[in-house]
């Protein structure tokens, strides 16, 4: 059974930034695409942002576009999102996910298409 674990959320005032990690159990990390999705209260699940499995591609919601960086380290088997400039709106769960599935990379915005999904990791961005 592939384990996503998410750390590195909290509280940071809008402006500030937060690097979120996901260590992911599989050795075969670096065959998955990795993406991160996001939830606020109240609100469904959202795409934030992925990488193909290889890392040559990556797809970014509007919202964080420029502001958010995805990234993997294969040997470490860990997937990174940064998140600078962020805004109270930016406030949600923020959970990883993980497929071996391939798709057209636009395909990978919907929540339904990962097999693997993390506890989540809280962000609170206050204004």
């Amino acid at each position: 059974q592939v384990q996503l674990v998410e750390s590195g959320g909290g509280l940071v005032q809008a402006g500030g930034s937060l690097n979120l990690s996901c260590a992911v159990s599989e050795r075969t990390f670096n065959q998955y695409a990795m993406g991160w999705f996001r939830q606020g209260s109240g609100k469904e699940r959202e795409f934030v942002a992925i990488i193909t499995w290889n890392g040559g591609s990556t797809l970014f919601a509007d919202s964080v576009k420029g502001r958010f960086t995805i990234s993997r380290d294969i040997a470490e088997n860990t997937l990174y999102l940064q998140a600078n400039t962020l805004k109270p709106e930016d406030t949600a769960t923020y959970y990883c996910a993980g497929t071996r599935k391939v798709f057209p990379i636009l395909a990978f915005r919907h929540p339904p298409n990962f097999d693997y999904w993390g506890q989540g990791t809280q962000v609170i961005v206050s204004s």
